[in-house]
């Protein structure tokens, strides 16, 4: 039997509450007043340990878009960088060389023609919002050149993430939201036309609506769009939230239609590097197909390397630990290594689709199909069907599994019928989906053995929709 030094050293993860019941482990930490003193470390380090550990599991987290899983490379890049600030172009050359490759690397991708311009940000969010600036103020130079008023700018676009409404808010948009039908749940370019005028500074298809995770069809209402110019002469451009589909399109379904720097009316992109471009969370990236797109006033430039670095975002200081990561998943896996871990995902989203469309009382909206959609299986409870339990409901037995598999509405005149959504990420196997499955069955045989009188609604129940 092995044999121990009574008087050896405890190790880091030996830490023991009953070794150190001072007033730091019998107490509460402090939640209102500034500490005076300081404390030891690693009790500190192990009281908040613990803390986290009533966060839910993320790998069970299948409401969230984001990655939820990284390589220890990435770990380790993410620690050689934990002190470079992203914005210190002259301090940080090679990291800012790093940020110019991804562009790059971004522009080929996305078919840019040449010429174009973009930059890390944030997240997409903050990507979206730097597009929607640079086409209001090209719309705002040209009706001043053309003597018109510059005071009612609007936006067409369909149900979307919560960004864009925020966008309209802050910078002082009308946003012409065309909400979903039982017949409609994506834009129709007929829809879009009814929508736009002289006012409008762009049109914003999605590239997998974050409700129901199918994309829009960018080359018909870029058709549509291209039709309304020869007829009437008003020219409206179009970006395309490509928050999901900009990193997944290429990469499993190469063959899609036209919907990026192809069609000439594209004039910006954005996508999430931290949701399917599989890097940390952090970043975010967004593009213009040339550099009259990006109007020069909206440029800040500061000096780099005795040159200038023109740069424009609404955050200054941010880590460049998410731009490296990116970088690095860009060369490690290239387009194989991409449509790889991406069609695994759709193969098991595919695959649990399947299964929940043998329910009889339930019907599949989107079942992870790569040529209608993300990676993502959506469904409701069928119409005419009373199961006796609602959505949330099946939502809320779940997370006493630990699931959150987030139960919502739509909008328009769906605004009132529940939906469930998974994202299916790169960590999510087609054995958890095995164990998803079984938990739900279990689920569903409890509700309906034991109905309530009281369902879970919307406004109470629990799961946090990411919409």
């Amino acid at each position: 039997m092995p044999l121990y030094d009574a008087d050896e050293t405890l190790g880091p993860d030996s830490f023991n509450v009953e070794d150190h019941a001072d007033k730091i482990t019998i107490s509460p930490l402090p939640r209102k007043n500034f500490p005076q003193h300081t404390q030891d470390p690693e009790q500190i380090f192990q009281i908040l340990k613990n803390e986290l550990l009533l966060d839910g599991n993320s790998k069970q987290n299948l409401a969230t878009f984001c990655q939820t899983w990284e390589s220890q490379q990435v770990e380790q890049l993410m620690n050689l960088a934990i002190d470079k600030n992203l914005i210190d172009k002259d301090e940080y050359p090679q990291t800012a060389e790093i940020e110019r490759r991804c562009v790059r690397l971004l522009a080929d991708l996305w078919n840019a023609p040449g010429g174009a311009v973009g930059c890390s940000t944030i997240g997409s969010s903050e990507a979206a919002m730097l597009g929607g600036m640079a086409a209001k103020w090209r719309w705002r130079d040209r009706q001043k050149a053309a003597g018109k008023p510059s005071d009612k700018p609007n936006m067409v676009c369909g149900s979307v993430q919560i960004c864009w409404k925020k966008f309209a808010r802050y910078w002082d948009i009308e946003l012409r939201e065309i909400e979903m039908t039982d017949d409609n749940l994506c834009i129709s370019p007929d829809d879009v036309l009814k929508q736009v005028d002289e006012n409008t500074i762009f049109v914003v298809p999605t590239l997998g609506v974050t409700y129901h995770g199918l994309y829009e069809d960018v080359l018909a209402i870029s058709e549509a769009l291209d039709d309304l110019q020869l007829r009437t002469g008003l020219d409206v451009p179009i970006h395309v939230d490509a928050a999901s589909g900009g990193f997944l399109v290429p990469f499993t379904d190469p063959g899609h239609e036209p919907w990026d720097f192809r069609l000439k009316r594209v004039k910006s992109i954005n996508a999430s590097g931290h949701k399917f471009g599989l890097a940390p969370l952090g970043v975010g990236w967004v593009l213009w197909r040339e550099q009259t797109d990006l109007p020069d006033d909206l440029v800040f430039h500061v000096s780099y390397l005795g040159g200038d670095m023109p740069t424009f975002q609404i955050n200054f200081s941010r880590p460049a630990g998410q731009v490296i990561a990116q970088y690095y998943d860009f060369i490690r896996l290239g387009r194989e290594g991409y449509a790889r871990i991406h069609g695994g995902s759709h193969s098991v989203a595919e695959y649990f689709g399947n299964a929940i469309s043998k329910y009889e009382d339930f019907q599949v909206v989107h079942d992870g199909n790569p040529q209608r959609g993300i990676p993502a299986v959506v469904w409701r409870i069928r119409q005419g069907c009373d199961p006796g339990f609602t959505l949330y409901d099946l939502a809320d037995r779940l997370r006493m599994r630990g699931w959150q598999v987030p139960a919502y509405p739509l909008t328009g005149t769906l605004s009132k019928t529940g939906f469930q959504r998974i994202l299916v990420k790169r960590d999510f196997t087609r054995e958890m989906a095995d164990l998803l499955l079984d938990d739900m069955k279990a689920g569903v045989d409890y509700l309906k053995t034991n109905p309530t009188d009281k369902p879970v609604v919307t406004q109470k129940a629990q799961s946090y929709n990411h919409l």
